[in-house]
Parts: structure tokens; sequence; C-alpha cells
């Protein structure tokens, strides 16, 4: 049986070996357990009355033999990452090491920690809240500086502060509310929903303020899901490499070269891009091959948006075609590829010898982009790249940008949302603000107020863990490394 109250012990560094290692160790019996296997360098102090907050160097011992040297930080109660007191053993990374220690601590009383253990103690003792603990993850698994730097503003209480000054709002009025129907000859609700309307219109406009911010936050923290499509051979895995900046992804002159999908990631002037290079899109008979275009069909599905690779140095074919038409109402982008290769033929001709190279490849371009232009839902790009020389890369990127983030990330944003639980919870909320708003303007009476307005409450609370059942935490928290 697993006790909320035990001594729990976890290695907080990755297991390899490397300079360091960090065994940590919180509850009532981590200085018990520290003061049977830590011998301080100054043999003559007690470890029992070492001082919180400062770090000594000694030795990590098994009877008489001595483990390892090591350095160990104290944190006692209440001021501490759990709020209980905590010990953390730095010795020499060696993975052999490290869990001789841990394997020692476990001897002297301390149990396994489960996983996000330390945080959901932290937690559970009130030193944060649940969207800060979430924070705490999705700092660790951040991949890029904007993804971080909104994990930071979470976990310092960005989105917390504003939840619960909504929710202390919510509930002033709840309490007004109930207390005039409960007391009606003090207290006057005449007027009250003129009064209430513009506080619910505020409410619901931070709430819709939030949710605007999570497309663009779901991409800044997963990265954007992007799948490249397009006959064979028209550069598709040339077009991956050149993301990548190295050769990723076999490229050769023979068509229906790739036949898997191929998934990379990289980030770019701050987006991650989680990129799926697919078989070229034919009919084939191919049995291997059949299966590959069959999976591409399937990525397209689940891409946030997908980019169409054109070979600019053949006329537009019935398959290019064809994969326009199956791609119709996805957001999507046009590369017209291998415009090196047109540029090369018309540079190559003599001077007043173009015998009509020029104007036949200009018009072959014009002709192909009014027809690409014809499965453009909206204004989506076409944008001329050379795969092989690097070329038309930043524009790419630019125009990524004014599709995914409406021009711009802004850096100096206070907050995205970007957890999924978190937009449920302020979808709910801001449903049950809407309902307080209609009643007002259908004049219902104030008790109705009172229901919509404690659901919001409620749902809010799902946020920061105030209204959240165990069973939800318990998952939450399982989701997290050990050690943390």
């Amino acid at each position: 049986m697993i006790n909320e109250f035990d001594t729990i012990a976890a290695v907080a560094t990755a297991v390899s070996n490397a300079g360091i290692g960090i065994i940590r160790i919180s509850g009532e019996e981590a200085m018990r357990i520290l003061s049977e296997i830590f011998e301080p360098y100054n043999k003559k102090k007690d470890v029992s009355s070492l001082e919180s907050h400062h770090v000594y160097y000694g030795n990590i011992k098994d009877g008489d033999v001595v483990v390892d040297e090591c350095i160990v930080i104290i944190m006692k109660a209440p001021h501490s990452y759990t709020r209980e007191d905590v010990v953390e053993i730095d010795c020499h990374g060696g993975v052999s090491v490290v869990y001789r220690i841990l394997n020692l601590v476990l001897k002297h009383g301390a149990r396994p920690a489960e996983p996000g253990e330390f945080t959901k103690r932290a937690f559970l003792n009130g030193r944060i809240d649940l969207s800060q603990a979430e924070a705490v993850m999705d700092l660790i698994e951040s991949r890029n500086e904007l993804a971080r730097r909104n994990s930071v503003s979470q976990l310092k209480g960005s989105l917390s502060d504003k939840i619960k000054r909504i929710r202390e709002e919510v509930l002033y009025q709840v309490a007004f509310i109930e207390s005039a129907l409960d007391d009606p000859e003090h207290i006057s609700l005449d007027g009250y929903g003129e009064t209430l309307y513009p506080k619910v219109e505020e409410w619901a406009d931070e709430t819709k303020k939030m949710l605007s911010s999570y497309d663009d936050g779901r991409y800044i923290a997963e990265g954007i899901r992007t799948c490249i499509v397009g006959k064979p051979n028209a550069g598709k895995s040339s077009f991956l490499n050149a993301l990548l900046g190295e050769e990723r992804a076999i490229v050769t002159e023979i068509a229906g070269t790739t036949r898997d999908t191929l998934e990379e990631s990289v980030t770019i002037d701050g987006i991650t891009l989680n990129i799926i290079d697919t078989a070229g899109i034919r009919d084939t008979e191919d049995t291997v091959e059949k299966i590959g275009v069959e999976k591409a069909r399937k990525e397209m599905e689940s891409a946030d948006i997908i980019l169409f690779v054109a070979d600019t140095s053949v006329p537009l074919s019935k398959e290019d075609f064809d994969i326009l038409e199956q791609i119709r109402g996805r957001k999507k982008m046009f590369l017209l590829n291998k415009s090196d290769m047109t540029k090369a033929d018309i540079s190559d001709t003599p001077a007043g010898q173009s015998d009509g190279r020029e104007s036949m490849a200009v018009g072959k371009f014009e002709k192909d982009i009014a027809r690409l232009k014809e499965y453009a839902d909206g204004d989506e790009p076409i944008i001329s790249i050379s795969a092989k020389y690097n070329q038309g890369i930043d524009d790419f990127i630019g125009e990524l940008k004014k599709m995914m983030f409406h021009g711009k990330i802004d850096a100096n944003q206070e907050m995205y949302i970007t957890n999924a639980r978190h937009k449920n919870a302020l979808d709910e909320a801001l449903s049950s603000f809407l309902c307080v708003k209609e009643s007002i303007e259908n004049g219902m009476p104030e008790d109705f107020f009172t229901i919509d307005l404690m659901n919001a409450y409620e749902k809010l609370g799902l946020i920061t863990g105030e209204a959240v059942e165990e069973d939800l935490v318990n998952e939450i928290f399982s989701r997290f490394c050990t050690g943390k």
C-alpha cells in the first residue's frame, strides 16, 4: 500500500553516466535517513543539527564502506519544493554509483517515488496549484524557447492568477445574490441584472481571450504537424533534408524511393515542425509502395498543415491534380520545387538566341500557378523553392508564420493556453457566462444567474485543481517523469 505520508526517494537526473547524479529524498524521515548514511567532512557536526538551505560536503557510507564523496543540500519544511523535509544528494554521475546510493536510501526506510510524486506533494501541500504543476512538466518537455517561456510564465502563476481572480469575483456575486434572496428586507436586488451584466461581459471576454491563444499555444508547445505530399520524385525528401540541414531522407532520381513515412522534428526561427515525409502518391502495383501511399493519405488527415510539393521542371500532371483534389478544404501551402532547373535551362541559352524557351517557361509557370489557385481555399501561398540549393526556405517560414500564427508569434504575450484540459474547462465556463448574459437580457429571476455562475466557478476550479477529483489528479501526475 502506498502511503502519501511515506518518505520517498528517486533519482532526479537522467539515467546515464554523467558528471553528477542527484538523489532526492522527501518526507519526515528524510533527515533520519541522511544521518544514517552521511558523514560530514567536519565529523564533529551531528547531521540532525545541520541547517536548512545549506550545502555540506562529506561521504555517503554503507556501514564502514565509503560509497562516494558528495555534497548534500538540506531544505527543511515548509521551505522546500514539497513543503516537507527534502534532502538532495549530489554524487558522481555514474549509473552504478547513483543506484548504489538510491538503494542505500531505500534500505534505510524510504520507498521509491511514483512518477511525479514530488510535484504531486507540492500540489497537495498547497505550494503550487494544478496548473502550475502541469507547467512543471511542460517546462521539462519544452521544445523551443517560446514553449520554455510560456511554461515558466504559467509556473509563476500567470494563468493561476487570472483564474483565481475571476473565481473570487464570481463567488462574491453569487454570495450577494444568495444573501439578498435570504434577506430581501435588507438587501435589494432591484436593477441588479444591469449591474451584473458588464461584470459577466468582462469575465466572458477574458475567457475568450485565453481560449483564442490555444491554437497558437498548441503549435508552440507541441509543434506543427506538417505533412509533405506530392507525386513521386517531386522533391519531398530533398525539401525535408533542406529543412533539417542534413541528409536524413534517401534521395535518388528513381521515382518511388520513399516507400514509408519518415517523421522528424526541427525548430526553425522559434517554430517547431513535426514533419512527416510521405511516399509519393500515385497508383502503383508495388505492394510495399502501395502501403506507403495509403499511410501518406492517413497522415494527411491528421496534419495541421499540408505542404504540396510540385516539380516545376515538368508540367503539372494528372497525379498532381489527383493529390490536389484529395487535399481540398485542408490548410495547405503550395511549393513549386526545382525552380533552379528552369532557371538553369534559360540562362544556358546564348544571348539573343532564346529560341522561345524563356517565354515558354514563364508561360508554363503562369499556367501552373493559375491552375493551382483553383485548388486554394482562400489566400494560400504558392512559393517557388529549390530544395537542392536551399532556396525559398526563408519565404516558406515567413508564410508559415502568417498562416499558423496570424503573421507573427508574440514573444511578449503574457501567456498561451497549451493544455487541452484547460481549454475544455474554459469552453464550459464561457458557455455558462453566456447563459448568464442571456438570462439577464431575458429578465430572468436572479436565482437563475447563480446556477450558471456556480457552474462557471466550478469549471474554472478544474484548471487550478480546486474542484478536481482524485482520479484525475492521479492521472495527471502519472504522466510525469520519476524524480520530479
